[in-house]
């Protein structure tokens, strides 16, 4: 695999019984990209990404992330990647840095440099006053910049973000893409998936799930030029129309 790829997928499928939900899908993500990967409920991209993270075996074909083999070694997949999803991943009834103790240590990370970086972590981010404060008692924006943070602190080759903005308002929103620039800047490859169409925009590259299967996949501005459409919400609607069935 190149070394300026950092997840690569050949004729990847997931079947349950007769049902294919992932049906043969071939995409690369370069290092540094910021990717999006969409589809409608249904299309098959939460299974995609269950595969991609090593959380689930695939039925056939190839997925390779970080350079390990996603059927094979899982466990080194793991190790190589951050993931945040909706839910923020964090312990509500911990404190904010039993949080960061906790994630740093299932990452395999030294006690020495959790502590290290932690107290950097926690100054960067204006957190340094509230690192005993209960998770539950953090304002939403809070929660979702420490989450992300907490998912990128063993500074992993890509994080997957799975529709982490949704429920949060359009500042926070705003602020929370600032946090993904920055991580970009420092190495790190962005695998997000979103519903909000204008995030999309965001994107280095975008791939559209339809029914198990990946129906474009090129840039914003590209994928508009195509389609004919003034924004991804109206390329992202030409295509789920195409689709068949309805739940993931």
């Amino acid at each position: 695999m190149n070394n300026n790829v950092v997840i690569h997928t050949e004729n990847l499928t997931k079947q349950f019984g007769s049902f294919i939900a992932v049906d043969h899908i071939n995409f690369d993500v370069k290092r540094g990209e910021i990717f999006g990967f969409l589809g409608a409920n249904g299309a098959g991209k939460t299974t995609a990404m269950r595969m991609l993270t090593g959380l689930s075996h695939p039925t056939a074909g190839k997925g390779f992330v970080a350079g390990y083999d996603v059927a094979r070694q899982s466990e080194m997949v793991k190790k190589s990647i951050g993931y945040m999803s909706q839910k923020f991943s964090l312990y509500e009834d911990l404190k904010v840095w039993e949080n960061i103790r906790l994630f740093g240590g299932i990452y395999g990370m030294s006690n020495r440099e959790i502590a290290v970086r932690s107290e950097n972590m926690l100054k960067q981010l204006g957190f340094y006053e509230e690192r005993n404060t209960l998770v539950r008692s953090l304002p939403l924006g809070w929660k979702q910049k420490l989450s992300f943070s907490v998912a990128i602190f063993h500074h992993p080759d890509v994080v997957f973000l799975d529709e982490p903005t949704g429920g949060v308002d359009p500042v926070t929103r705003r602020r929370f893409w600032e946090l993904i620039y920055k991580a970009v800047e420092d190495g790190i490859t962005i695998f997000v998936t979103t519903h909000y169409m204008d995030e999309a925009e965001y994107c280095d590259r975008v791939s559209i799930m339809v029914d198990g299967q990946i129906k474009a996949l090129d840039s914003p501005k590209n994928l508009k030029k195509k389609f004919q459409a003034p924004s991804m919400d109206d390329v992202f609607q030409k295509l789920a129309r195409e689709a068949v069935r309805k739940g993931d």
